[in-house]
C-alpha cells in the first residue's frame, strides 16, 4: 500500500524554496494568446476581464484560469467540496524543478481549460488535448507496478488502470499516447533533481509538449481515492468498487487527480454523477508510439495537415464522440474475438439494409457532443458567475435537444437483428429518458432548442424558462425585449436620417452594431456621419457603432445578466431534481458514439471493395492492398497475397529499392488493425490471428533530440521489440542493420531473426542482405518472398530500365546488384558506375560460398509444411466432408509430385 508521506519545504533541493500553492507546475507555459471574434453559437465561453484568452493547440478556451504559480498558498479560498471525503484540505507544496537534463518547456502554451464548454465544439477542437492523467509507481519491491487515473474535462468519465510494467515502461508510454494528455500529474518524489525516476524521465522525453504538475506523494492516498469513488460513482457503474478496492495504486492516483481537477475547475462534481470504470492493459492490443507514427495511424508523416492516414480513411463520423471513439480504437484495437465479430455483424447489417444505414446516419448527425454536455451538467461551480450561469442554461437546452432525439433513434433501431444493435435499442428503452425530458418541459419552453447563430442562441437562453414561473424573470425579459426593440428602432431612424442602407447586426464580441453594405469605392470612411465610431471595412461592407448604441448595449448586457441569474436559479433547482436520473445519459453517449463509428466503417466499405475478415490462427490475405495508398492514388494499388502460419511464422522479403517492400509491411499492419477494431479490410479474402502487440521498425531517420544516429535509433527500437514481444505479436522490421557495415548488419539481422523464430511471433522482415535469406536452410519455419521487377529497353537512353511490378512472389529475388542499376539510372557519372560494378564483382567472387540446401533438407521442409497444413485444416477447416477430402488429396498429390520416391505417407491421408 502507498503510505502518506509529508514532504516539508526544507527538503527541497534549494533548502528553502518558496511555498507555492497546492499544485506546483513543473513547467510554466505562457498564457498569452489571441482569440478571434466569434459570431457563432459554438462559442459560449466568454473572456474574463483582465485575462487573455488561452490558446490550446489551435483551440481557444476563453476562460479564466487559476494556477498555484500565481498565488501564495495561504491566499487560496478553500471551499467545502461535495466530493471531498472527509477533511481533505488543500496541500501546501513547493515548486519542484524538472530533473537534470530536462529544461523547462516554456514554449508550451497548452493550459488546462475551465468549465463552460459548449456541446457544439468544432471538429478542429474535437481532438485538442483535454485529458488530465495522474500516474504513480510503486517503490521498493513494488517498483514497476503502475497506477493511473485519467479524466477528460470534456467527458465526466474517470478511467482507472493498474498493471505491472517492465523497465522499458512500454505500457505506460503507450497508454499515455492513446490518452493524448493535456497535463500529467506525478508525485514530487519522482522528479527530485539529480535523482528522478526512470519513469518520470521517459515520460518527459516522450511527451515534450505536455504540462507536468507535481504534488506531494501523501496526496496519492488510496483510502481517500476509494472514498471518492464511493461518493461520486453512479449506481449503475458501482461494480467498479469490486474491481479496484484492492488496487491501491490506481486508487491513489484517483485521489490526487480528483482533488486537483476540483481545484483548477473551481467546481466540484455532484454526488453519484460520474462514470468510473477500470481498464486493464490486457483488454486491448498494444501499439507503441513509434509504430503509430511509422504506420501513419493518426498523423501523416509528410504533412500533418492532410488526412492521408488510417484515421482519415475510416473517419466518416458525424459526431465528435464518434470521432474520439474511432481514434482511441485505432490506437488500442480489441483482442476479444467475440466483441470484434459483434461489431462486424453490425457493419454487415448496415451494408445490407440501406434504409437502416441512411436513417441511422440522419439521426446520429443531429446529436451534439453528449459527453461534453454531461461534463458541464454534473459540475457544480463553487462561485456563481455569469459565465457559469450562461453555460448551465445553454447546456440544459442542449440536453433537451439530445433527449428529443432518443425516440427517433429508437424508431430507427427497432427492426434491427444483430445482437449489438438490439442491445443498443434495449438501452434506449430506459424510461429515465422520458422522466428527465418531462421534468425539463415543465420548466423549459417546448420551442427552446439548439440553434446556430449567437443571437439566435442568446434569444433561446433568455426565453428558455416558461412564463409565469418567476414574475421577476418575466419583467426582466420584457425589459430586455424593449431595449432590443429600441436598438432596432434607433438604427432605423439613423438610416432614414442619413439616407443610408443601414441594418442591425450582432456578434458575441461586439454586441449589437450597425452594418452597411454598399459600394465602398464610392463612399469612403471619411464621408460617413461623424457620430459613427469604430468604423471597420470588410470587402464591400462597413461596420460601425455610435455612442448611444454602446450605452444601449451596456443596458442590454445588464438586463441579460439579471435574466441569466434568475434563469440559473431555476435551472439549478431543476438539475438537482434530475441528477438521480442523469447517469442514463452515459449509456446514451456510448450508444451514439459506437453507432457513429460503426456507420463510419460501413460508409468506408461503400467506397471500396472491402471484405469481412475472419479470425483463425493464420494470417492469410488474398489480394490485399494498402488502404491509404488507395485513397491517394488515382488507380487501385497492386494487390498481393500474404500467408503466415505458426509453421511458417517468419517471412523474409527481398527486392530492389522502390519495389514496394516498406509499403507491403505497412499494408499488413493496417489491415490487422482494421480487422481488430471491427472494420472490413481491403482484400478479396482475409483471415487474421489476433495480435496482442504490433511492433514496427521502419523509419531510418536519426534523432537529434536524443543524440541518436540512424544505427543507434535502429538498435533502440529493435531492443524495445525484443524486450516486449511475445508469441502473439505481429512484428514488422524493415531493412535492419543498414546503418552499419555489411558484416555487422548481417550478423545483427541474423541474430534478431533467430530470436524471433524462437518465440513464434508473426514476423515480416525486409532486407537487402541476400545472405540472410539462407537462414531457411537451418530453420524450417522461414519463408523467402521477393518483389518482381521487369527489365525493359529505354529507347531514349539506349539502356535497360527497371519496371516495378509490385507483385510478391515466392523465393529469393533473382536481381543482382540492383543498387548499381539504380545508381546507373540516376545522374551518377558512368565511369563511377563502371568502377563500382567491377569492384562489386571481385568482392562477390571472393566471399561467395555454396549455400544451397541439400536434398535431405528440401525433403524435411516439404514434410514440415505438409504437417503444418494438416494441423491448420484440423483446427480451422469449415469445409464440407467431400471438399475437405479433395483438399487433403491434393496436398498428398503435391507432395508426391515433389518427391516421387517417397513411400512413407499413409495410403489414406485424405480420410
Amino acid at each position: 500500500m502507498l503510505r502518506q508521506e509529508a514532504m516539508s519545504v526544507s527538503s527541497s533541493p534549494s533548502g528553502r524554496e518558496a511555498q507555492r500553492g497546492p499544485w506546483a507546475s513543473a513547467s510554466r507555459p505562457s498564457t498569452e494568446g489571441v482569440a478571434a471574434d466569434r459570431s457563432s453559437s459554438s462559442s459560449l465561453a466568454r473572456p474574463t476581464p483582465g485575462k487573455a484568452p488561452v490558446t490550446v493547440h489551435g483551440s481557444s478556451f476563453e476562460k479564466k484560469r487559476s494556477y498555484a504559480t500565481h498565488k501564495v498558498a495561504s491566499n487560496f479560498p478553500v471551499g467545502t467540496s461535495s466530493s471531498s471525503a472527509g477533511n481533505f484540505s488543500y496541500p501546501q507544496i513547493f515548486r519542484t524543478p524538472l530533473s537534470a537534463g530536462n529544461p523547462q518547456r516554456s514554449g508550451c502554451k497548452s493550459r488546462t481549460p475551465q468549465i463552460g464548454y459548449s456541446a457544439t465544439s468544432s471538429a478542429v477542437s474535437a481532438h485538442a488535448p483535454s485529458v488530465i492523467v495522474a500516474v504513480v509507481e510503486g517503490r521498493g519491491l513494488a517498483r514497476g507496478e503502475i497506477g493511473m487515473a485519467s479524466i477528460d474535462l470534456k467527458s465526466p468519465q474517470i478511467m482507472l488502470s493498474q498493471f505491472a510494467d517492465n523497465t522499458t515502461y512500454a505500457k505506460v508510454i503507450t497508454k499515455l499516447k492513446v490518452l493524448s494528455p493535456l497535463e500529467i500529474i506525478m508525485s514530487n518524489t519522482a522528479c527530485v533533481v539529480g535523482n528522478s525516476t526512470k519513469l518520470f524521465t521517459l515520460i518527459t522525453e516522450n511527451f515534450k509538449n505536455v504540462n507536468f504538475t507535481t504534488v506531494q506523494r501523501k496526496y496519492f492516498n488510496e483510502t481517500k481515492g476509494l472514498e471518492y469513488i464511493e461518493q461520486l460513482c453512479t449506481a449503475e457503474f458501482s461494480s467498479v468498487l469490486m474491481e479496484v478496492q484492492s488496487r491501491y495504486y490506481c486508487l491513489a492516483a484517483a485521489a490526487a487527480l480528483l482533488k486537483y481537477v476540483e481545484f483548477i475547475q473551481n467546481s466540484v462534481y455532484a454526488p453519484k454523477s460520474l462514470k468510473i470504470y477500470f481498464q486493464g492493459s490486457e483488454q486491448t492490443a498494444m501499439i507503441d508510439l513509434s509504430s503509430a507514427q511509422n504506420l501513419e495511424l493518426l498523423v501523416n508523416n509528410q504533412d500533418y495537415r492532410n488526412n492521408h492516414t488510417l484515421f482519415g480513411v475510416l473517419n466518416y463520423t458525424k459526431t465528435v464522440g464518434g470521432s474520439r471513439r474511432l481514434r482511441s480504437n485505432i490506437l488500442e484495437p480489441l483482442v476479444d474475438v467475440e466483441t470484434i465479430n459483434m461489431r462486424l455483424d453490425c457493419v454487415q447489417e448496415l451494408l445490407q439494409d440501406e434504409e437502416l444505414f441512411f436513417g441511422l446516419q440522419s439521426v446520429i448527425a443531429r446529436f451534439l457532443d453528449t459527453e461534453q454536455l454531461l461534463s458541464v451538467l454534473v459540475q457544480i461551480p463553487k462561485q456563481d458567475t455569469v459565465n457559469a450561469a450562461e453555460s448551465k442554461i445553454t447546456n440544459l437546452i442542449y440536453l433537451k435537444h439530445t433527449l428529443e432525439l432518443v425516440d427517433p433513434l429508437k424508431v430507427t433501431l427497432k427492426n434491427c437483428s444483430t445482437p449489438l444493435l438490439r442491445a443498443y435499442y434495449g438501452s434506449l428503452e430506459d424510461n429515465r429518458f422520458g422522466l428527465i425530458l418531462e421534468k425539463i418541459k415543465t420548466v423549459i419552453n417546448d420551442d427552446a432548442r439548439y440553434m446556430k447563430g449567437c443571437l439566435n442562441m442568446r434569444t433561446q437562453k433568455c426565453y428558455a424558462v416558461r412564463s409565469n414561473i418567476s414574475e421577476f424573470l418575466d419583467i426582466a425579459r420584457r425589459t430586455y425585449t424593449e431595449i432590443v426593440d429600441d436598438i432596432a428602432g434607433m438604427i432605423s431612424q439613423l438610416a432614414e436620417k442619413y439616407s443610408l442602407p443601414l441594418r442591425t447586426s450582432f456578434s458575441s464580441a461586439r454586441g449589437f452594431f450597425i452594418q452597411m453594405t454598399t459600394d465602398c469605392a464610392g463612399l469612403s470612411a471619411e464621408q460617413l456621419p461623424s457620430e459613427f465610431i469604430k468604423i471597420a471595412k470588410v470587402k464591400n461592407s462597413y461596420s460601425f457603432t455610435s455612442t448611444d448604441l454602446i450605452k444601449m448595449n451596456e443596458r442590454c448586457q445588464e438586463s441579460l445578466r439579471e435574466i441569466y441569474h434568475m434563469t440559473y436559479m431555476i435551472v439549478c433547482k431543476l438539475l438537482s431534481e434530475i441528477y438521480e436520473y442523469i447517469h442514463c445519459l452515459y449509456k446514451l453517449s456510448d450508444t451514439v458514439s459506437m453507432l457513429d463509428m460503426l456507420l463510419s466503417f460501413a460508409h468506408a466499405c461503400t467506397l471500396s471493395d472491402y471484405v469481412r475478415p475472419e479470425f483463425t490462427d493464420t494470417l492469410a490475405i488474398k489480394q490485399g492492398w494498402h488502404p491509404i495508398l488507395e485513397k491517394i492514388s488515382a488507380e487501385k494499388p497492386v494487390a498481393n497475397n500474404t500467408y503466415i502460419t505458426e509453421g511458417s511464422n517468419v517471412l523474409i522479403v527481398t527486392g530492389p529499392n522502390m519495389s514496394g517492400k516498406s509499403t507491403y509491411l505497412k499494408q499488413i499492419a493496417l489491415c490487422q488493425i482494421m480487422a481488430q477494431i471491427g472494420s472490413y479490410v481491403p482484400a478479396e479474402y482475409a483471415s487474421f490471428r489476433i495480435a496482442e502487440q504490433i511492433f514496427t521498425r521502419i523509419s531510418t531517420d536519426d534523432d537529434i533530440e536524443t543524440n541518436s544516429s540512424t544505427f543507434m535509433k535502429e538498435m533502440k527500437e529493435v531492443a524495445y521489440i525484443l524486450h516486449n514481444a511475445n508469441d502473439r505479436s505481429l512484428i514488422l522490421i524493415d531493412e535492419l542493420g543498414r546503418g552499419t557495415n555489411t558484416e555487422e548488419g548481417i550478423g545483427i539481422s541474423y541474430a534478431v531473426c533467430e530470436y524471433l523464430l524462437s518465440i513464434k511471433a508473426f514476423t515480416l522482415f525486409t532486407t537487402h542482405f541476400l545472405e540472410l535469406c539462407h537462414i531457411d536452410a537451418l530453420y524450417l519455419n522461414v519463408e523467402n518472398m521477393h518483389f518482381e521487377v521487369q527489365h525493359v529497353k529505354n529507347t531514349s537512353r539506349n539502356k535497360d530500365a527497371i519496371l516495378y511490378t509490385y507483385k510478391l512472389s515466392r523465393g529469393l529475388t533473382e536481381e543482382k546488384n540492383y543498387g548499381l542499376k539504380a545508381a546507373e539510372a540516376s545522374s551518377l557519372p558512368p565511369s563511377i558506375v563502371l568502377d563500382a560494378r567491377e569492384i562489386t564483382t571481385q568482392i562477390t567472387q571472393q566471399i561467395s560460398q555454396n549455400q544451397r540446401s541439400s536434398p535431405e533438407m528440401d525433403r524435411q521442409r516439404a514434410v514440415y509444411h505438409l504437417a503444418t497444413r494438416l494441423v491448420q485444416a484440423a483446427r480451422n477447416s469449415q469445409l464440407e466432408p467431400d471438399r475437405l477430402r479433395t483438399y487433403l488429396s491434393n496436398l498428398k498429390k503435391k507432395y508426391e509430385e515433389d518427391f516421387p520416391g517417397e513411400v512413407d505417407l499413409p495410403e489414406k491421408t485424405e480420410e
